[in-house]
């Protein structure tokens, strides 16, 4: 389903990303450590989530972002539901997508692409149809054609759509329109964060 790279994929995508996750650590390493330092206060204990996640060809690799669910257990020593542990920061950095910018990091390290399709848990693998496979054929985004086009709000299936085409139109002005885009939705309006039913999106059980 992935067409042959064209110069831009083949050439280009790569250093721009590396370019844009140093320049994004560089430019806001004074943002990583106040949230480092709130983190530490209002998640009670370590700010970073890690989870394995499958990238490229499926290869698995550690996603890390800022915690958005604190750490508190019932008596038996079991975490408490995830509405519960969503704290009122937690819903903040959702809500600004400020829980995302750690996975420069994972740009930078050439786990992950400026630009696009999300990376989502490893136990999905198995229920992709074979269209759907192929959104693994490039490196997962920041953000994506699917986070512009409605993120969590739209079906799983829409998700996957739209995650597949633009494997099959990776274009470098493409990418920029999402990249702009991104910032609009994202940071400023700040659409899609929720669905109808979730404080994000509910598990994906398989496509009928």
């Amino acid at each position: 389903m992935h067409k042959p790279y064209g110069p831009y994929e083949k050439y280009l995508k790569r250093p721009i990303d590396l370019l844009c996750g140093l320049a994004a650590v560089l430019v806001f390493c004074w943002l990583y450590i106040l949230l480092i330092i709130l983190g530490f206060i209002f998640m009670r204990g370590n700010p970073f989530f890690t989870q394995e996640r499958p990238g490229k060809n499926g290869k698995i690799f550690k996603l890390i972002k800022f915690r958005t669910m604190d750490n508190r257990r019932d008596k038996n020593g079991e975490y408490l539901p995830d509405e519960v542990r969503l704290n009122k920061y937690g819903r903040f950095l959702r809500k600004t997508s400020l829980d995302e910018i750690p996975e420069a990091f994972n740009i930078i390290k050439g786990d992950m692409s400026l630009i696009g399709p999300r990376p989502l848990l490893v136990q999905y693998l198995p229920l992709y149809s074979e269209k759907q496979k192929h959104r693994h054929d490039v490196r997962p985004g920041l953000s994506g054609y699917a986070q512009v086009n409605g993120r969590n709000s739209i079906s799983w299936t829409h998700k996957f759509e739209l995650d597949c085409e633009y494997v099959e139109k990776i274009t470098f002005l493409g990418d920029l329109k999402i990249l702009f885009q991104t910032i609009g939705k994202a940071f400023l309006k700040q659409e899609g964060i929720s669905s109808d039913t979730s404080d994000t999106m509910e598990d994906f059980d398989g496509t009928n």
